[in-house]
C-alpha cells in the first residue's frame, strides 16, 4: 500500500520532512500548503507536486492520507485540529501546541477519530539516544542519582527580527520551548518523569517577549535530581549534551556522540555509520532528514499495524506541561511546585 502526504508550512523545515518523504519507498507527495504564495509555488515545483496559499484545499484532498504540519509554532492547534477533523493523520512539528490544554484537545480528538498523532521527536531515533535510553532503562547504571540537559545555543537579534511572530511567547515560545524542547522530551523519556519543578527564567541579550534563558531543577519521580539549561545568548553557540550519572556508572552525550562511557559488563556499541546530525546549535536549517525519515516511517507503521506511533501526542504534551511549570516557577520566584501531567 502506498501513502500520500501533505505538508502545510513551506519554511525551511518543510524542505526536511519532504526530503524524508521522497527517501520513502511506497510514498508521495501530493501537494504543499503556505500563506506565502511565492514560497508554495516555490517549493510545489521544486519536490513536482501541487501547491496552495490555503491548506484547506490539501483537506479536502481525498488521496492525502497524512499531513506534516511544519508551519510556526503557534499555528499548530488550529490548523492541527482542522486536520484530524478532515480525516488525516497528522505529524506535527514541535511543540504539539503553544499550551498544554490544546495539546489534551488534539489528543482527544485523535483518539475519537480513531487517527494518528504523532509529534516531531527525531532525536529519539538517534541510535545514540536508543542505546542510552535502553541501559539507563534496564538500570544497567544503577539508580539514577543526577541528568543534565545542557542547550547553550546562539541565535542573532537579526534571528528574531526576521518574522513578527518570532520570540513571542503566543507564536513561538523562547528557548525553552523552541529550541530546549527536544533534549527536554529526551530526559523524560530516557529517566521518566519530575515530581517537583524549580524554574527560573530570563531575556538576557535579545528584545524580545520570550526568554532566551531557562533554567530548571527537578527531583524526579525515581528522586534523582535534573538539571536544565536551554539558551539562545550563548556565543558563539556550542553543541548539547546530555548526562546521565548513575550509581553503577555515567553516559554522557554530546551532540549526537557519546562522549563518555562508564557502564559495568558492557563496552561501548559500535555504529556501523556516522550520520551528521546537525544540532541547529547556530544554524536552525542545519538537520539532517535521515532521523525524520525514521518517525515517518515509524507513523506509516503504526497505521499499517493498528498501533501507537513510538512516539506520541501525549509525549508531546508532557513536554509542554514540564516547561510550563518552569514557566509558573519563576513567575513565584522559583517557588518548587509538584508536578503533574493532568492537573
Amino acid at each position: 500500500m502506498s501513502y500520500a502526504f501533505g505538508i502545510i508550512g513551506c519554511g525551511s523545515i518543510a524542505g526536511v520532512h519532504a526530503e524524508a518523504i521522497r527517501g520513502i519507498e511506497g510514498t508521495r507527495i501530493v501537494g504543499v500548503a503556505s500563506r506565502s504564495q511565492e514560497r508554495a509555488r516555490a517549493f510545489g515545483e521544486s519536490i513536482g507536486c501541487s501547491w496552495s496559499t490555503d491548506y484547506r484545499e490539501l483537506l479536502q484532498n481525498r488521496d492525502i492520507d497524512i499531513i506534516c504540519l511544519t508551519t510556526g509554532s503557534g499555528s499548530h492547534y488550529a490548523i492541527g485540529m482542522d486536520v484530524l477533523n478532515a480525516g488525516k493523520h497528522l505529524l506535527v512539528e514541535k511543540p504539539i501546541a503553544m499550551t498544554s490544554q490544546e495539546a489534551d484537545a488534539l489528543i482527544s480528538l485523535a483518539a475519537e477519530k480513531g487517527l494518528k498523532l504523532s509529534v516531531v521527536s527525531q532525536s529519539r531515533f538517534i541510535p545514540h539516544h536508543q542505546i542510552v535510553h535502553d541501559v539507563v532503562q534496564s538500570g544497567k547504571i544503577g539508580r539514577l542519582l543526577l541528568i543534565e540537559v545542557f542547550r547553550p545555543f546562539f541565535r542573532t537579534q537579526a534571528y528574531y527580527d526576521s518574522a513578527d511572530w518570532r520570540g513571542t511567547l503566543a507564536e513561538d515560545g523562547g528557548a525553552l520551548m523552541n529550541q530546549g524542547i527536544h533534549s527536554i522530551d529526551l530526559l523524560q523519556w530516557i529517566a521518566g518523569k519530575p515530581k517537583k519543578v524549580i524554574g527560573r527564567i530570563a531575556t538576557m541579550t535579545h528584545n524580545m517577549e520570550a526568554e532566551d534563558m531557562g533554567l530548571a531543577m527537578l527531583t524526579m519521580e525515581n528522586e534523582a535530581f535534573a538539571t536544565i539549561m536551554c539558551s539562545t545568548s550563548i556565543r558563539p553557540g556550542f553543541t548539547p549534551s546530555l548526562n546521565f550519572y548513575g550509581e553503577s556508572g555515567t553516559i554522557k552525550i554530546e551532540g549526537p556522540k557519546i562522549t563518555h562511557w562508564t557502564v559495568p559488563n558492557a563496552p561501548l556499541p559500535q555504529f556501523p555509520e556516522d550520520r551528521k546530525v546537525g544540532g541547529g546549535s547556530t544554524d536552525p536549517s542545519n538537520i539532517n532528514s535521515d532521523y525524520h525519515r525514521f518517525q515517518i516511517e515509524d507513523v506509516i507503521a503504526s497505521i499499517k499495524e493498528n498501533r501507537r506511533p513510538l512516539v506520541t501526542g501525549e509525549d508531546g504534551r508532557n513536554a509542554v506541561k514540564l516547561i510550563e511549570y518552569i514557566y509558573q516557577s519563576s513567575a513565584k520566584n522559583g517557588l518548587s511546585l509538584a508536578f503533574s501531567v493532568t492537573d
